[in-house]
């Protein structure tokens, strides 16, 4: 591990883009590490493809290879095709975004009264989880129609009033998905098909069909107790929503990044719209998170990104328009972690890019150590003693998140401090605050090791918390 930290961050000081057979190592020694039967990568710089291919095995019965042209479930990188499909039937003037969600979901009139489309997309719409709340019952192995689907979300209470706190919610997206076959009168699959897919040329995207012949589609793989099994089978029309059931190889996204660098899919005012934090309701400030894109910087750059996750699959995009790069993943394992394959990859070919915890130790364990606290103190909502937290994030932060960062701290085993990077010149606001710099801590527990980045103000203050497990 140490080794492959040491390895990453010599390259990642290198001046020069490295040769092609560097990358390939580092892939595939993070393969070796994750246990990954298999992978796709794609990497764009200034609008030249310079790596584009396949590593390990798209299906390991039958000892199939991976290439470029793989196809992968990509699960919730779907979601950005979702929101492009709402953008363009707002530019055709059939729905608006502040439009309430009633409006085309009528079964939702008794709690969905205050959503708008908008909420749907920035996952501010206080929606729970319809696969993951009891009340909804929602068997993976039962297929379900949309109408059902939305009867099922519209029984859920909402977790928070909509448009003031920010949760992930696939509810939303799968809702998004109804509204486009509603308005549009067609299936939002079809839908992309006919107004992304064939004019970007993204000649193998298409939603999820376990019953078609499908061309060098992969095999999706878990590991349970240690040995590697196959994914777990999930009803038809559970992976059909608009919440991230599609099948994508890495050339088709390369297509859709040349589509959006090029301006060849969306106006210039939507892509914007697509791009720009949500903005939470009262002092609550902005959010990471656009319509169906993240839009967290990384290491003091502009990135915009996704990553996803589903039945034995994971999947990033990562964008970073300032240095005109792009990388994409594409998995066929569970338990892969997305970030340090796509960061690793990216430090190769733009230095400041290197993870944090590739970087040289501080040695500040106080420093470390009072960061520790302040999650800890979040979690059972004590006075934050050991740092201070702007107000609209202590305000906006959920329960659940809150007990999350306490486990963590509980759970860390050693904190090491990686320093800050300056983001004064990019101008962020995060929950009411002006972000002056991120700072990083690697922690390490029993099960896990994550990267926590913290968002401060010029005063030290805490605006945001974000994590990342490597």
């Amino acid at each position: 591990m140490i080794g492959l930290l040491g390895a990453l961050l010599g390259i990642a000081q290198q001046p020069r883009p490295p040769a092609a057979d560097s990358v390939d190592r580092f892939v595939i020694a993070e393969m070796r590490r994750q246990r990954i039967p298999g992978l796709a990568l794609a990497v764009v710089s200034r609008g030249r493809v310079i790596k584009a291919r396949g590593y390990g095995f798209a299906n390991v019965e039958l000892h199939v290879t991976a290439t470029d042209s793989t196809i992968f479930q990509s699960g919730s990188v779907g979601k950005q095709f979702t929101a492009a499909g709402i953008l363009l039937l707002v530019e055709d003037g059939k729905l608006a975004l502040d439009d309430p969600i009633t409006k085309y979901l009528p079964q939702g009139q008794e709690r969905w009264h205050d959503v708008t489309v908008r909420h749907l997309l920035t996952h501010t719409s206080g929606i729970p989880e319809y696969e993951e709340t009891d009340s909804a019952s929602v068997d993976l192995r039962h297929d379900f129609t949309e109408d059902s689907l939305v009867k099922i979300a519209a029984r859920l209470p909402l977790e928070f009033f909509p448009g003031t706190h920010w949760h992930y919610s696939n509810t939303g997206f799968m809702l998004l998905g109804v509204i486009i076959h509603r308005v549009s009168g067609m299936f939002y699959g079809d839908l992309l098909a006919q107004r992304v897919f064939r004019p970007l040329g993204m000649q193998t995207a298409r939603v999820i069909s376990e019953s078609d012949i499908v061309m060098n589609r992969s095999a999706g793989y878990q590991l349970v107790d240690g040995q590697l099994k196959n994914q777990d089978w999930v009803a038809p029309s559970l992976n059909t929503t608009a919440d991230g059931a599609l099948y994508l190889s890495v050339r088709d996204m390369i297509a859709w990044d040349r589509g959006l660098t090029e301006g060849r899919i969306l106006t210039p005012q939507s892509r914007a719209a697509m791009w720009t934090p949500a903005t939470l309701a009262g002092d609550g400030g902005t959010v990471d998170y656009g319509f169906g894109w993240s839009v967290s910087p990384y290491r003091g750059h502009r990135a915009i990104g996704h990553t996803g996750s589903w039945q034995g699959f994971k999947s990033m995009i990562q964008r970073f328009p300032d240095d005109s790069l792009t990388v994409i993943l594409l998995a066929n394992l569970a338990e892969t972690l997305q970030r340090p394959i796509v960061y690793g990859v990216a430090a190769m070919y733009r230095r400041g890019l290197a993870p944090p915890y590739a970087l040289p130790d501080d040695s500040d364990t106080a420093t470390a150590g009072r960061f520790v606290g302040l999650l800890r103190s979040l979690g059972d909502s004590s006075e934050l003693s050991t740092l201070t937290a702007v107000r609209g994030f202590t305000t906006t932060l959920l329960d659940d998140s809150r007990r999350e960062f306490a486990r963590l701290a509980d759970s860390s085993r050693s904190a090491t401090w990686h320093g800050c990077d300056n983001l004064a010149s990019l101008h962020l606001e995060r929950h009411g605050a002006q972000v002056d710099r991120n700072c990083y801590i690697d922690m390490v527990g029993a099960d896990s090791r994550s990267l926590m980045t913290f968002w401060l103000t010029a005063k030290g203050e805490v605006a945001d918390v974000s994590r990342f497990d490597h």
